[in-house]
């Protein structure tokens, strides 16, 4: 087994080859002049089973063309199997037409990646669970629930928690997360979006008075959605309001929004690369998915059960 990784998020890929015992493969992964991607692995991996470890993440277009070129760069040294592990997969949230003339990205991505070479595919909490049937290779889509609700037990077990998912898409996941903390009542924010990252919130739907709250989502980008949110629910009488996301895109004022906020705290994953703002915040805090995506790594490679790493 190899585990090769490209740039956009090296910190949680080395914690990857640290749980797991393995170095990360020896290759450069770099630019010429002119920005062009050029990948060059330094060690034999003909025969072998190879993770190529890349979240989509912004630069989302540079990330994802390193993974492509990782992958045929794999393909064309005869590597037995080409696993692409994307903890976050960008252009996710265009799974759909949302109108006339508009493009379905996220089929697009997936074409581009199993034409590239890859054999299989492990992500985490997909925007959309449809998109695992947009690929035609198998496709693990893995979730950080019980990342979070470990912590959040272990920090707030003593509250009275409510999950709040921030919209009614979102019932599914927040539904989820209640089950795994102790059958938590479920409350939602009932929103309105008049355009895209922006977002009013129109009521709350269930009694969240003199709760602990917990929101949850999949992708915080702008935070808009999440600070209002917060908002409302301090409004409606919580007691105090945390946000868990796993994908912390964090784009633009993102940051700077969640500091003025009425969130306590947000907490995300490392499955996009934490920047130095994210570092210095003090009401953002980063949990680590390096041991989930090492172990569900490790079951591939062994031909093991992946789904019972939720039971």
């Amino acid at each position: 087994m190899k585990l090769l990784s490209g740039n956009s998020n090296l910190p949680l890929a080395r914690a990857m080859a640290s749980y797991l015992e393995i170095p990360l493969t020896n290759a450069s992964v770099r630019r010429f002049a002119d920005e062009e991607v050029f990948v060059e692995i330094h060690e034999n991996v003909r025969g072998e089973d190879v993770f190529v470890v890349q979240s989509t993440g912004f630069p989302a277009n540079d990330n994802l063309m390193e993974l492509l070129i990782c992958i045929d760069a794999l393909k064309r040294a005869s590597a037995k199997r080409i696993t692409a592990v994307v903890p976050y997969f960008g252009y996710a949230r265009q799974d759909r037409k949302p109108g006339p003339r508009t493009p379905i990205s996220a089929k697009l991505v997936a074409n581009l990646i199993t034409v590239a070479g890859a054999d299989r595919v492990l992500s985490i909490d997909l925007h959309a669970g449809q998109i695992q049937g947009f690929f035609d290779i198998p496709t693990d889509n893995l979730y950080a629930a019980p990342v979070m609700s470990a912590d959040i037990l272990a920090r707030f077990g003593t509250e009275k928690l409510m999950v709040i998912s921030p919209d009614v898409g979102g019932v599914v996941r927040a539904r989820a997360l209640a089950k795994r903390l102790d059958n938590a009542p479920l409350a939602i924010v009932d929103k309105r979006r008049e355009r895209a990252g922006e977002s009013e919130v129109m009521n709350i739907i269930g009694d969240v008075e003199g709760r602990f709250c917990i929101l949850i989502d999949d992708i915080v980008d702008s935070a808009g959605t999440l600070c209002n949110a917060a908002a409302a629910l301090k409004e409606a009488g919580a007691r105090d309001v945390i946000a868990y996301c796993s994908h912390g895109v964090l784009s633009g004022g993102a940051v700077a929004r969640v500091e003025g906020s009425a969130l306590s705290e947000l907490v995300i994953t490392d499955s996009i690369g934490v920047s130095d703002a994210i570092l210095q915040s003090k009401r953002i805090r980063a949990l680590t998915i390096a041991p989930l995506l090492a172990e569900a790594i490790k079951r591939i490679a062994d031909e093991s059960s992946v789904s019972s790493l939720f039971d």
